[in-house]
């Protein structure tokens, strides 16, 4: 029989949970703590900064060239992402144009960068929910991406593909005939995939977790696949199009759900493989002949790029990208800010988390597919005080000695 005093006190009993920054359920180091009562979470503090590399301060002190290679190494998944936000920017401010050629390039390599990203994430999603055979099966889909890109680029994670003014890498016919076959392998392998997350098991662990309604959604800002699966329909692909997805917009659609849980943010992702599908085929289809780049040399169109600046966006695998660039006439950067999805969607979880299970949490973070690599900046605070301030890299050495 338990006596009065134990119930009371299991009542009002608060308990702290630390969830990282190292922890089986996390890819990426970051921390969680977590107040709970019995099983439930009531509260949620998010603690980033354990993998801040200041890439912006180290862009900020290479000239151009040497900056795009930087920026690739922000996110593995991302890479060819980040690279062409970047030069994208670079050209508008040299008032460079790309040839047709190398912008249908460009959009070939996103979608498969695309399908890498979602097909990774699906494979995660599964092993957390304790699909393991469902998460080699997805994974297994991954590697013929990652073949893909190993034979048109030459590299399987940084692909190393832009250069100002257009791409370094062609499409021989040979390659754009084994891409078509393995888009039809990754169509026929995504449709059993969809009928694994509609089975009665997994949806039942996904549907009603973490939820997002479309309000929170657009007071807090997410974007990608987390917004879109909470009833917002916002894609840059569509709504501000870059490189070839102005003339290919008649060959997708934008995806998105209206439940904002964590099933929803899956299926967004599946739902958005089919059409990725689609235009790699109409890229393939519609690709101009031509030259892929400027046939100037690298060094030479640096250094036709002004003093001037430059916002430019993408729609990156987990959202919109975005990157403001000001350069300082001299072959370098004098500014350089990046907003990237994960910063974006991370302030979510917390909307997420509060009122689900400790059972829960693994299977919330990962559904929004957090890149921590990429998201993570320093905030410094006066302990004393109180202030929060920024300071400049001279005066953040001085306080390290």
């Amino acid at each position: 029989m338990v006596n009065e005093r134990e119930v009371k006190y299991d009542e009002f009993a608060r308990f702290i949970l630390p969830v990282g920054p190292v922890h089986p359920a996390l890819k990426e180091p970051f921390h969680l703590k977590i107040i709970v009562k019995r099983e439930e979470v009531l509260d949620v503090e998010l603690r980033l900064g354990h993998v801040h590399r200041g890439i912006e301060f180290l862009a900020e002190n290479r000239n151009l060239i040497q900056a795009i290679y930087l920026t690739e190494r922000i996110c593995g998944i991302c890479s060819h992402s980040h690279t062409t936000c970047f030069i994208q920017a670079l050209e508008e401010v040299g008032g460079l144009k790309p040839p047709e050629r190398a912008l249908y390039l460009r959009t070939l390599i996103f979608e498969l960068e695309r399908a890498h990203s979602h097909l990774l994430l699906l494979g995660i999603m599964a092993y957390q929910i304790g699909f393991d055979t469902l998460f080699m099966y997805t994974w297994a889909a991954r590697e013929k991406v990652l073949d893909l890109f190993e034979e048109i680029t030459g590299n399987r994670i940084h692909h190393a593909m832009n250069v100002i003014g257009g791409v370094r890498w062609d499409l021989t016919p040979k390659m754009a005939e084994k891409t078509i076959r393995v888009m039809k392998d990754i169509e026929v392998t995504t449709r059993r995939i969809y009928d694994f997350f509609r089975g009665e098991t997994v949806e039942k662990r996904l549907s009603g977790v973490g939820l997002l309604s479309q309000h929170d959604a657009h007071e807090l800002c997410v974007v990608g696949p987390t917004a879109r699966a909470s009833g917002l329909v916002f894609d840059v692909r569509k709504d501000d199009p870059y490189a070839a997805y102005g003339d290919l917009n008649d060959s997708f659609s934008v995806i998105s759900k209206k439940e904002g849980d964590s099933y929803a943010r899956t299926e967004v992702r599946i739902l958005e493989l089919f059409e990725l599908i689609n235009i790699v085929q109409a890229a393939l289809d519609r690709l101009p002949n031509g030259p892929i780049n400027l046939g100037e040399s690298p060094v030479r169109l640096m250094r036709r790029i002004p003093r001037g600046e430059a916002i430019s966006r993408v729609e990156a695998p987990r959202g919109e990208l975005i990157y403001f660039v000001k350069t300082n006439g001299g072959d370098g950067l004098e500014r350089l800010k990046i907003r990237t999805p994960t910063l974006a969607n991370i302030i979510s979880l917390k909307k997420m988390l509060i009122g689900c299970e400790i059972a829960d949490v693994p299977v919330i973070v990962t559904s929004i597919d957090p890149c921590l690599s990429c998201a993570n900046r320093i905030t410094l605070v006066d302990h004393e005080t109180g202030e929060v301030k920024v300071v400049n890299a001279d005066e953040l050495r001085r306080k390290k000695s």
